[in-house]
């Protein structure tokens, strides 16, 4: 499985790691928790199962035109009432555009998942998994309830065959 991911800029990212920390601190599940060097903040456009031939390209060309994109977070949920907790990204026209400009780019790309599909897709930045919608308002409290603004300043795929990450910016 390959993923089209835009990564947040510095402090962004230690905002959104400041509260995977003051959730685990609380004994609420986390992203904190997941060491492997690969795990970051991150907007998942898109998953497919492989890239076809050019693809890699066509998306940093895509990329390099469009970043950095400035983002305001929004609430912190739990989508479908199941599992992530997540904190909401605000989608301007500019993100809506580009998340389907990357669809455009993967149309001949097998294994589409559908919940990114646009039309569907909600964007949001992952705080915890298998997360209790019982424990949605303890987490809000953790979380503060600020809505922090910054911006996505590169983007990425990560590959879940070997568990690598490949730019798809330059840097």
């Amino acid at each position: 499985m390959r993923t089209v991911e835009l990564v947040c800029s510095p402090g962004l990212d230690a905002e959104v790691r400041a509260v995977w920390d003051r959730l685990a601190a609380a004994g609420l599940p986390s992203l904190a928790r997941n060491t492997h060097p690969t795990n970051r903040p991150h907007l998942t456009l898109a998953t497919v199962d492989e890239f076809p031939p050019g693809v890699e390209r066509r998306l940093a060309e895509l990329f390099d035109a469009a970043l950095p994109m400035p983002v305001t977070l929004d609430r912190v949920v739990v989508l479908d009432g199941s599992a992530p907790l997540v904190w909401l990204v605000q989608p301007t026209s500019a993100l809506t555009a580009l998340h389907a400009a990357v669809w455009d780019v993967l149309a001949e790309a097998d294994g589409h998942r559908p919940w990114h599909a646009p039309g569907v897709w909600v964007p949001h930045l992952s705080l915890a998994l298998r997360f209790r919608n019982a424990d949605l308002r303890r987490a809000r409290a953790v979380t503060g309830g600020q809505r922090p603004t910054g911006a996505f300043d590169a983007a990425r795929s990560y590959d879940s065959t070997d568990r690598t990450v490949t730019p798809l910016t330059t840097p």
